[in-house]
C-alpha cells in the first residue's frame, strides 16, 4: 500500500477548501490534465469528476467517485480507468499545530491494476504521491483562489 505524508503550512480548513473544489483536481493530482464535475454536489458521497489523462499522443478518460466523506477531515475516492480498473485513494487531514498533516493512502482496487500490482508499481505510486502532495501543498500555501491563474 502506497502511503505518504505531507506537512502543509496552512490549517486543515484551507487544505479542505482545495480538496472540495472540483476545478482544482487536475492541478494537484498527478496525471489528469483536465477535470470536469459530473455532479453539482462535489465532494458529497456518490458525486463524480470526469478527467482526461494524457501521455504524449495517448490519452484516456477516467471518472473519480467520492466513496466516503468526513467534511474537513477525510475524503475517500475511487478512481476508475476503463482499461486499468480502479484505485482507492484515501486522503486524511490531521491538524498539526497551526498546520495540516495530509496522509494519502492509495492502492489498486479492481481490474488489471490490482492484478499487476507489485513492488515496482508501489514505487511508482510513491513517486506520484510525492509530486501530488507537493502540488496540493503549493496550491494551498499560495492561496487556492489564484491557483487557476498561477
Amino acid at each position: 500500500m502506497a502511503v505518504r505524508n505531507q506537512l502543509v503550512h496552512r490549517p486543515p480548513h484551507a487544505v479542505w477548501a482545495v480538496l472540495a473544489d472540483p476545478t482544482l483536481y487536475g492541478e494537484w493530482v498527478v496525471g489528469p490534465s483536465e477535470s470536469t464535475p459530473l455532479d453539482q454536489l462535489w465532494p458529497e458521497v456518490g458525486s463524480r469528476l470526469r478527467y482526461t489523462v494524457r501521455l504524449g499522443p495517448w490519452s484516456t478518460e477516467g471518472v473519480t467517485t467520492v466513496r466516503h466523506l468526513e467534511p474537513g477531515r477525510e475524503l475517500e475516492l475511487e478512481a476508475s480507468f476503463q482499461t486499468l480498473g480502479t484505485a482507492r485513494i484515501f486522503l486524511q487531514l490531521r491538524p498539526w499545530g497551526e498546520e495540516t498533516l495530509v496522509v494519502c493512502d492509495e492502492h489498486p482496487l479492481r481490474g488489471l491494476g490490482g492484478t499487476l500490482h507489485n513492488p515496482t508499481v508501489e514505487a511508482l505510486l510513491q513517486l506520484r504521491h510525492r509530486g501530488m502532495l507537493a502540488r496540493l501543498a503549493g496550491i494551498v500555501e499560495r492561496g487556492h483562489a489564484g491557483a487557476r491563474h498561477a
